[in-house]
């Protein structure tokens, strides 16, 4: 057998991994109770689903446009204005198969070998292993907790060199559901716009999950636009993770750029999936909030539960339907001659012992941590807080 560098030098995504792990040993007959991995537990609307139902029925079914049909691209323009206060023409959108493949598109456009990419920690599986991809350097910055997990000005502009292309960067956040405020972009903005070749991908996938306000893009601070690649879709805010429906927005030459990559991987992304994406886009933004809500309250459930178990140490996070818990008080401790020297040893145990899977932060850039999704029911979440309570116990 032979194998590409490249593909060797890919690190398997941890989330995908746990997810998989959880779904072999339920196939045992094994009750796991999974928080791995990051998809809402809601069905899509219904009237998304038969905007579908209805472009079956009308044969919709040919290749469209790479960057998507031209109607879609018109109402994610819309959406952008509605929504983000940006205005954006359709050349300057790009519908792909999904964020992540939106991302990929921007990262492979705008960087060269030896270029760096600054990743604020924690980040998203997937980002170092992009600029991997595009034999880039990816230049991570530790963050805190007691900073909300978020990167300051400061942190940015002394990670910055001659080398630095782009920002890239979650908010809402995964793993950690930290929301950049308004301010707090301003000034990150700030720096940026001091060094004419650095620019942002920003991942707002999360952007209808925020539990504290209104959400304010990057790209609407001043001279930031044309600076920024907006990363969206329809798979959190609109349950429709398995459609595989991803946006960019971003200046047209970037878009173009994009667009050109994207009609040699995959082309459009499926036709029945943009009508689909159509209907959502269109649909108001009031559509998402008993979503949105019930993240909240489940939120709320998972932090005060979390709280109540010795070793468990967590911030209140502001969006997203993750917590990211500081577990190193278990390190050194021991079960059965099993001992606990990080988050992954963690991991292991309480899904072997509490039958609860969830990601080591390793994935995520520190493996002090967890990532503990919410996405699923109130009772499961009680369930699963108890296991843990049980099995951490037992470690001494």
């Amino acid at each position: 057998m032979y194998l590409s560098d490249r593909v060797k030098s890919l690190a398997e995504s941890q989330t995908i991994a746990m997810a998989r792990k959880s779904r072999e040993l339920i196939a045992q007959g094994i009750n796991i109770i999974s928080l791995s991995l990051g998809e809402p537990d809601f069905n899509t609307p219904d009237v998304v689903k038969k905007a579908a139902e209805k472009a079956i029925e009308d044969n919709y079914s040919f290749y469209t446009h790479v960057s998507g049909y031209l109607e879609l691209r018109q109402a994610i323009c819309k959406k952008f204005e509605r929504d983000n206060g940006l205005s954006y023409t359709p050349e300057e959108i790009v519908v792909s198969t999904g964020a992540k493949q939106s991302i990929a598109n921007a990262v492979l456009c705008l960087l060269n070998a030896g270029d760096e990419v600054i990743v604020p920690s924690p980040y998203w599986v997937s980002y170092l292993e992009l600029v991997k991809l595009a034999d880039a350097k990816s230049v991570v910055v530790n963050t805190s907790m007691e900073n909300n997990f978020k990167i300051t000005a400061q942190q940015l502009e002394k990670a910055i060199t001659p080398r630095s292309r782009v920002l890239i960067f979650s908010s809402p956040c995964n793993p950690t559901g930290s929301l950049y405020s308004e301010a707090e972009l301003s000034a990150l903005a700030e720096v940026i716009k001091k060094h004419k070749d650095l620019y942002v991908i920003s991942d707002e996938i999360y952007e209808h999950i925020n539990f504290v306000g209104k959400h304010v893009s990057i790209a609407h601070m001043e001279g930031m636009k044309e600076r920024t690649a907006v990363i969206n879709g329809v798979s959190k805010g609109f349950a429709m993770t398995g459609w595989r429906g991803g946006i960019l927005a971003a200046p047209k030459w970037l878009a173009q750029a994009c667009d050109k990559m994207q009609g040699q991987f995959t082309s459009a992304t499926c036709s029945i999936t943009q009508k689909a994406m159509h209907t959502a886009m269109e649909l108001p933004v009031e559509t998402t909030y008993p979503m949105r809500d019930a993240f909240k309250r489940r939120r709320d459930l998972v932090v005060k539960g979390l709280s109540e178990i010795t070793g468990f140490k967590c911030n209140n996070p502001d969006g997203a339907f993750y917590v990211f818990p500081e577990v190193s008080y278990f390190f050194g401790k021991s079960f059965n001659g099993k001992k606990i020297n990080n988050a992954t040893d963690l991991c292991m145990f309480l899904l072997e012992e509490a039958k609860v899977s969830m990601v080591p932060g390793a994935a995520f850039g520190d493996d002090n941590y967890l990532r503990i999704s919410y996405a699923t029911s109130d009772d499961r979440l009680k369930e699963a807080i108890q296991r843990i309570k049980t099995a951490t116990a037992k470690l001494s």
